[in-house]
């Protein structure tokens, strides 16, 4: 009985043996190396970059308590609506000396609460002007930025003519050029030239020239918070040919402080919000204030203006 038993266990202890060398998962491997432990690795699957579109622009609606254009009074009373539209197409990026290049679409309107230069019987008589401006810029060696458009001013309002223009801009990024600390004070110098060929872009005859000078530091408080603070000084001066500015080369000199906010609290999803409100103080030629659109209307034709002005605008 004792040996009967001692057979069982072994032939039981073989069997046992045996089965569990066959039911264990098996190694993959033909040569008898290490036995897996079972647990299966997962393939790893690389993951995608996040793709960036091509596509970006910028919308928003400025609120603003009169209208000047390039030093020029268009409109001087009740309240002016003036939202706009910014579309970018990328079309070229790399590393070489030419570093973007992008085309652009802008629209851009000035809506009036008083409708004096308007024509009675016109059913927009508040659609004071809408502006469209196609244009290509390229950024080359880094920091400089070249900007060229067609602008076309329209009045739906009829209160002035079609007037064409071609508009140049060079821009600077100067920040690198200054030591470290005092980056954050860079200038951010532009230069722009406007070709006018057809209408009045400005005050008298068509062929006229507008040449703008301007830099615009900017400071930044609490960077690191959801609602940093920015600063902008934005300081521009304007001059013509005696033919934009009425009988004179002086159209205006304009300065003041700008301040933006991140709407931290809106979703992502919605895009980029900011809000801000400015000031701008313009001390503009008296030729220039007495030949201004808005000045047989207004009695704000003076050579000194303060303008005020709060803007909604999101970015995507």
């Amino acid at each position: 009985m004792v040996k009967k038993l001692s057979i069982k266990t072994a032939v039981l202890g073989a069997c046992i043996a045996l089965g569990s060398t066959l039911l264990a998962p098996s190694s993959g491997r033909a040569d008898g190396g290490d036995v897996s432990t079972g647990k299966e690795s997962k393939p790893v699957v690389p993951t995608e970059a996040p793709v960036t579109s091509w596509i970006t622009g910028d919308m928003g609606d400025t609120i603003i308590n009169k209208y000047l254009t390039r030093g020029i009074i268009a409109e001087g009373d009740g309240v002016i609506n003036q939202p706009y539209l910014d579309l970018f197409f990328k079309v070229y990026d790399g590393k070489g000396f030419i570093n973007s290049v992008s085309g652009q679409l802008s629209f851009w309107s000035s809506i009036n609460s008083t409708h004096e230069q308007s024509p009675p019987g016109n059913d927009l008589q508040a659609w004071y002007e809408f502006d469209w401006d196609p244009g290509v810029t390229v950024t080359f060696a880094t920091n400089f930025t070249y900007t060229v458009q067609y602008f076309e001013f329209d009045s739906p309002a009829a209160a002035f003519k079609r007037a064409q223009s071609i508009n140049q801009t060079l821009a600077l990024n100067d920040a690198p050029y200054w030591p470290t600390s005092l980056q954050a004070f860079a200038l951010h110098p532009h230069f722009t030239t406007l070709a006018n060929f057809r209408g009045y872009a400005g005050e008298t005859t068509e062929h006229a020239w507008y040449f703008e000078e301007g830099i615009a530091p900017s400071y930044t408080f609490l960077p690191k918070s959801d609602y940093p603070v920015t600063i902008t000084v934005p300081i521009t001066a304007g001059e013509g040919t005696k033919g934009f500015y009425a009988g004179s080369n002086f159209g205006y000199v304009s300065g003041g402080p700008s301040i933006s906010v991140p709407l931290a609290f809106m979703p992502k999803q919605l895009g980029s919000w900011t809000a801000s409100a400015s000031y701008l103080y313009y001390f503009i030629g008296q030729a220039t204030a007495n030949n201004s659109p808005a000045a047989a209307f207004s009695e704000n034709h003076k050579e000194s203006q303060n303008i005020f002005s709060g803007t909604i605008g999101l970015t995507f």
